[in-house]
């Protein structure tokens, strides 16, 4: 086979996996069908309607072992999967499965990320809590995997620190006015939190942190010096954070829908996309085997990326086909 850059395939995943050439793509990123949780629209065939637990982790692996086989020595596979009650208990699946791949060599885990839905589906349970989480699992084949951490959560929305810069700084201005700081120290100290906030916000610092007198413990041994001098002085000094911030295994969205289309299962476009500025270069090639309504291939199209998405259904690939016909290149 030709390498289908930049096409849908519609068919049995195990059986066009086996026709990629070897070290073709840079990266696998998929959602597969979770275990008996939703109703899709390939019938009994698909991955994901076996009897037992045993025989759908098998199949994953036999899905796996092919993936491993297409990713290039310095690529990286990641998978999510979502679990599953049976008799009012998690049966652990995701994790099975990642215990599964290690035992068999198969690659190594690098990260296991998590999705925090914002908006999880309303459910009212009366002995369990509603899920509002899902692993991403970042496995790769050697040590020498491409990963490019400064692109990593970059942009506006990209989770929770950037919710957090709303709300950064604001218990100082409790602390302040908690203190024993006259008011025109409490007005300057105001003041300058409100600059230090504001150079986190626009990314001149990474974060700082204040110290007021009467609140905090004055610095000692080989932070004294100008720290003191300004507590003394001031009543409060700031230090600020410099370097690039923290990156967390974590990733906040909202979960997305497609109205009108009857999809069951989309997980958002950005989540993909931080995956793809992570782990890809503009230009690589990303193979989605089970790309249903095309989330990956949108998010390639978006960020400069090649895709190759398989599918079983005919239906969610003409989904797919539609979506990427209103993606900008």
């Amino acid at each position: 086979m030709t390498l289908p850059k930049d096409q849908l395939l519609c068919g049995d995943v195990l059986e066009l996996l086996p026709q990629l050439p070897d070290r073709s793509v840079q990266l696998v990123i998929t959602s597969p069908p979770y275990y008996r949780q939703r109703n899709y629209a390939a019938g009994p065939q698909e991955i994901g309607n076996e009897p037992t637990v045993q025989e759908y982790l098998s199949r994953l692996l036999a899905v796996f072992r092919e993936c491993c086989r297409v990713v290039r020595n310095d690529g990286s596979l990641v998978f999510n999967l979502g679990d599953k009650y049976q008799d009012g208990g998690l049966l652990l699946i995701p994790y099975r499965f990642a215990q599964a791949v290690l035992e068999e060599g198969l690659a190594f885990l690098v990260n296991v990320i998590t999705w925090v839905k914002r908006n999880p589906t309303p459910r009212q349970f009366r002995r369990r809590l509603v899920p509002a989480t899902e692993p991403f699992f970042h496995f790769a084949k050697t040590k020498r995997y491409y990963y490019n951490l400064d692109e990593f959560q970059t942009g506006r929305g990209a989770g929770s620190s950037q919710r957090a810069g709303s709300r950064v700084g604001q218990r100082y201005f409790t602390l302040i006015e908690r203190s024993d700081l006259s008011a025109e120290q409490k007005a300057a100290a105001r003041e300058a939190l409100q600059q230090a906030i504001e150079e986190v916000r626009s990314g001149r610092i990474a974060g700082f942190r204040m110290k007021i007198r009467g609140i905090h413990a004055e610095p000692f041994g080989g932070q004294s010096g100008g720290r003191q001098y300004h507590l003394e002085r001031n009543g409060f000094t700031i230090i600020r954070i410099h370097g690039r911030p923290i990156k967390r295994d974590v990733i906040e969205t909202p979960v997305e829908t497609l109205p009108g289309t009857g999809h069951p299962a989309v997980y958002p476009v950005r989540v993909v996309e931080e995956f793809l500025r992570l782990l890809t270069r503009p230009g690589d090639l990303v193979l989605d085997p089970f790309v249903g309504s095309g989330t990956t291939a949108v998010a390639c199209r978006r960020t400069g990326r090649h895709f190759i998405g398989i599918d079983l259904s005919s239906e969610f690939l003409e989904i797919a086909r539609r979506r990427l016909q209103e993606v900008r290149r």
